[in-house]
């Protein structure tokens, strides 16, 4: 595919989009990457990077390789994850603090018009396409009760919980950030983001390598052998999280982090006319209609011909 400088200038767009969504627990940047008309690139890019590679460099040149990994499209669109990541994790970081509501409505909006970009995909519906967006469903809204562990920061760890996050992280509707949370090392990392800690940070992204190159061969796999099945699964993913990225909740417990300071443990979803406090509702649902409409302008933009 030839490609000129605007188009991988999209590419880091996206890439941006990809990053932000990454940053934000409950949100996956796969979904950004599906919507978005570059997730089976993707997916299929990251397929290639394997021992074969080797082989192509030995006989063809760094050129040729370079062309079987597609690198330009990895590239640009890391580069944008990057920078992404590493100038608005402050800035997400004060929005959860300080305007949590208002940020959960802009991402519940993105999540909720992804459920109906991911299941208009599925070409055909049987009992069992059914019953895995069911079973789906249920998994991701189990997983978004499930009460956080304690911050950990050995170094395998570390490295473990990059690995298993980026495979969320490229799943569209299962949120890498959450599983973060789930296992205690989101606030260790986000610091580490924050404070240009390079030790943990290079701990987490190893992990991370090894399980994007791991686990895009098991997608590719899925999507090849079982397509309809698969984005079943995946949009009774986005659907079961939306109880995680719900804007109004009531804390049931909390829990004390390592600074010493107390943090919720335990929220349950309520209506926003039971919630202790300001709901902010008309800006909250302003934000879900912007975070809709920029779910259908990115498919728009990714539908596109080049």
């Amino acid at each position: 595919m030839q490609r000129n400088f605007k188009d991988y200038l999209i590419i880091s767009l996206k890439g941006l989009a990809m990053g932000a969504a990454d940053v934000v627990p409950g949100v996956s940047g796969g979904t950004i990457a599906f919507i978005s008309g570059i997730y089976e690139e993707l997916i299929t890019s990251l397929n290639n990077i394997n021992f074969s590679l080797i082989k192509t460099l030995k006989r063809d040149g760094l050129k040729a390789t370079w062309v079987q990994v597609n690198g330009n499209f990895l590239v640009a669109l890391f580069f944008g994850i990057g920078i992404s990541v590493l100038s608005l994790a402050k800035g997400i970081e004060w929005l959860l603090h300080h305007h949590p509501i208002l940020l959960w409505a802009f991402f519940f909006g993105l999540v909720l018009a992804s459920i109906i970009f991911v299941g208009k995909q599925i070409t055909k519906w049987k009992i069992s396409t059914i019953f895995v967006l069911i079973l789906g469903t249920f998994i991701a809204f189990y997983i978004t009760q499930l009460p956080s562990l304690s911050a950990n920061q050995s170094p395998w760890f570390l490295f473990l919980a990059g690995a298993l996050a980026i495979c969320a992280m490229i799943l569209p509707g299962i949120s890498g950030a959450f599983i973060l949370v789930l296992l205690g090392a989101y606030q260790p990392i986000l610091s580490a983001l924050n404070n240009k800690d390079f030790k943990t940070i290079a701990i987490v992204g190893c992990g991370a390598v090894i399980g994007l190159l791991a686990f895009s061969k098991l997608l590719k796999w899925l999507f090849k052998n079982y397509n309809n099945l698969t984005l079943a699964a995946l949009t009774g993913f986005i659907l079961g999280s939306l109880n995680k990225i719900w804007p109004w909740k009531k804390v049931l417990s909390f829990r004390t982090n390592s600074k010493g300071e107390q943090i919720p443990f335990l929220e349950q979803s309520i209506s926003p006319f039971s919630f202790d406090g300001d709901n902010q509702i008309i800006f909250a649902l302003l934000l879900m209609v912007i975070g809709f409409l920029t779910i259908i302008t990115l498919e728009k933009i990714g539908n596109k011909k080049p």
